[in-house]
């Protein structure tokens, strides 16, 4: 039977998984990003129709339980093997063990960046085509999350996008311990489902949240889907995943704690 990882084994293997990551040909990296934005999306629509289907005394349960299958998006990528651009904030685990240079590990995260947008916004397109969101309540939900999202402030976004990534990487972390898929799926579910029920900003996810809200004809420019929420998001994204694996490797692996 194989053990579960240590922390610090872990730290090790997110070392060798960055230098992989950073290694990836261009092309194979930019269409794994793209399947990523778009299983993303599968967890985006999962919530939402959850979340549209319960009102009143039900909506905190359907809330929790639409939080809880958000994290079917982050399960598909780790299955997959598809490049998430918050997923990849741990790669600077693999710069600070010289496995991969910082050339590298940026080269990654704008193609994985660009990739994931790619793919949510097609994904985007496919499901307003697809009429599940012309129903009343869907429509309605979608606008009303859409406009929230580009209304809360710029601090704010930067603030949720630290907390939300923190708990992204603690889920890739804790399922890199398990060895087998019910252990990765156990550790996935709770870190997501809680930065999505207490509504922590995912960049990706707002990647497909923004433009299907704008396609269903909320009142949110390109412009300020960016600037009011996305990109602040990224930001904090950013800090949240590398501080985490910054101070995974100094716990860890500086000084050849292994």
């Amino acid at each position: 039977m194989n053990k579960v990882l240590s922390t610090a084994e872990i730290a090790s293997t997110w070392a060798e998984t960055g230098k992989r990551k950073g290694n990836l040909p261009l092309g194979k990296m930019f269409f794994l990003a793209i399947l990523a934005g778009m299983f993303i999306g599968f967890g985006c629509v999962s919530f939402l129709t959850m979340t549209a289907n319960y009102a009143g005394e039900t909506a905190i349960f359907g809330k929790l339980v639409g939080a809880a299958s958000f994290s079917i998006g982050l399960m598909l990528v780790i299955f997959f093997g598809a490049e998430l651009f918050t997923g990849n904030c741990l790669m600077p685990i693999a710069v600070l063990e010289k496995k991969i240079t910082v050339k590298q590990l940026i080269r990654n995260w704008l193609v994985v960046y660009g990739g994931n947008a790619v793919g949510s916004y097609i994904f985007a397109y496919i499901l307003f085509l697809s009429g599940l969101f012309a129903e009343d309540a869907m429509k309605e939900n979608i606008i009303k999350v859409a406009q929230a999202k580009v209304s809360m402030g710029f601090t704010a976004a930067v603030m949720r996008g630290i907390l939300c990534n923190v708990l992204v990487v603690f889920a890739l972390w804790f399922q890199s311990a398990s060895p087998d898929m019910g252990g990765k799926v156990l550790a996935i579910i709770f870190p997501i489902m809680i930065f999505v029920f207490c509504g922590y900003e995912h960049s990706i996810a707002n990647m497909f949240f923004l433009p299907m809200g704008q396609l269903m004809g909320a009142e949110v420019s390109t412009i300020s889907a960016w600037m009011n929420n996305i990109i602040p998001v990224t930001i904090g994204n950013i800090i949240g995943g590398a501080g985490v694996a910054v101070g995974m490797w100094w716990v860890n692996l500086k000084g050849n704690k292994l």
